[in-house]
Parts: structure tokens; C-alpha cells; sequence
């Protein structure tokens, strides 16, 4: 299975950093019946910062906005899905190396029946050369 790589807007929200915050985020999506493609979240200094790559920006903005949530205006990332096999995401970061692109963050992880799946940012100035290192229209 070859690599496929597509851009993907993603959206970001600061919250307190502390038990069920995530829980209680994630549970106005769910309410909401919006579906994301990624969700990673981590420790910013004394707050936490949630990263989201819904299906329909739209849904999304709209439920967080319903709720309360602040989040940031469309930005983006880069998702990567393909084969699972030893040193899969190599390639990818070694084009981006060879470019002089620095990758701000990636998270990648496998499903252990032979897929593999990430997330890439690089810093907005840089997408538009990214994507084209990465063969991404």
C-alpha cells in the first residue's frame, strides 16, 4: 500500500490543564455527532492544548462555539496513512529534511493489522513548500 498524503484543516483550543478536560471537550463533539480524523492533546505550560482535524470544519466550529470553546482559525497539517513496515515515516521526514523543513510536531502510530497513520505540522510559512516536497496538491 502506497503512502497517501492530504492536507487537512485542523483547529486548536487552550484549556486548563487538569483531570476531564478532555472528557468534557470530547463530549460536546460526540453530542454534536462530529467526527474527527485526528485529536491529539498535551501540556502548554500551566494549560493544555487540544489539536482537532474534524470531518466538517463547519460542524465543528459551530459545536464548539455552542459550547463556549474559543478555538483557533483554520490551520494545516498534513495526515499520512499507508502500509505499516519498518521505518515508514522516515521517508517522509527525510524529504522534508532534505528541503530544509523543519517539522514543527508529528504523531504517528499503526493499528497493528498493517496500517500506519500521522499527523505533520510544519509552520504555516512552510506548508505550501511541504506540500510540495510531499507531492500534496
Amino acid at each position: 500500500m502506497a503512502d497517501r498524503i492530504t492536507k487537512a484543516e485542523y483547529f486548536k483550543l487552550e484549556t486548563p490543564n487538569r483531570p476531564g478536560e478532555g472528557a468534557r471537550v470530547l463530549k460536546v463533539l460526540r453530542d454534536a455527532k462530529v467526527n474527527l480524523v485526528a485529536f491529539t492533546g498535551f501540556p502548554k505550560g500551566r494549560k493544555a492544548q487540544m489539536d482537532f482535524v474534524p470531518t466538517n470544519a463547519a460542524a465543528f466550529q459551530k459545536a464548539m462555539k455552542k459550547a463556549g470553546f474559543r478555538v483557533s482559525g483554520k490551520k494545516t497539517a498534513f495526515l499520512i496513512q499507508g502500509g505499516d513496515r519498518v521505518g515508514a515515516i522516515h521517508r517522509v521526514m527525510e524529504k522534508l529534511g532534505i528541503a530544509g523543513i523543519n517539522a514543527t510536531a508529528v504523531d504517528a502510530v499503526t493499528d497493528g493489522k498493517g496500517h500506519y497513520g500521522a499527523i505533520l505540522w510544519v509552520k504555516p510559512a512552510e506548508v505550501r513548500m511541504a506540500a510540495k516536497v510531499l507531492g500534496v496538491s
